[in-house]
Order: structure tokens, then C-alpha cells, then sequence
């Protein structure tokens, strides 16, 4: 794409054209992130489905109080992102 020169430009298709690539640039960001979020989500589910490399014979309190704290940062996060809990409106 062609940029515009700010000499010969109206200040309005200037200012227009700013806030286009502003959006833009906004738009990629927030895929870029969706996309790790995902790729987090993805790798959460896989550990969770491996119990989260627990072995039943090996379980105690320890293993217990980390998956709590998981939980517990789990829970702000979709608290947040659902406007539930303390984040609700």
C-alpha cells in the first residue's frame, strides 16, 4: 500500500488513514494473543488429561495443594473473563 505524504494530504484523510492502521495493528495483536491463550488452553487440557503427570500410586497432600492452586488461578482468570465471581458487575 501506498502511504500518503502528509504534504498534499487533507489533515482528515491523514487522520483517517492513521487510525486505519491503528485498528489494523490492534486486530493482529489480539489474534497473536488469542492464538497463545489457545496454545495455553491446549496444553492445560493435555496435562489435565494426564492427570496432570500424577501417578495414583504416588499421590499426596503436595500434589493436592498444587492442583488447588491451579484451580484457584484458573478461577480469577474465567471469573474475570466472564464477569462472575468478584468481577461481576
Amino acid at each position: 500500500m501506498t502511504r500518503l505524504n502528509p504534504a498534499t494530504t487533507p489533515r482528515h484523510q491523514l487522520l483517517a488513514e492513521k487510525a486505519r492502521r491503528k485498528k489494523e495493528a490492534a486486530l493482529s495483536a489480539f489474534i497473536a494473543k488469542k492464538a497463545e491463550i489457545d496454545e495455553m488452553l491446549e496444553r492445560l487440557q493435555a496435562l489435565s488429561a494426564d492427570h496432570f503427570n500424577a501417578h495414583p500410586d504416588e499421590i499426596n497432600w503436595g500434589d493436592v495443594g498444587t492442583l488447588e492452586h491451579y484451580a484457584s488461578q484458573l478461577k480469577r482468570i474465567t471469573d474475570s473473563a466472564s464477569n462472575e465471581g468478584e468481577y461481576a458487575e
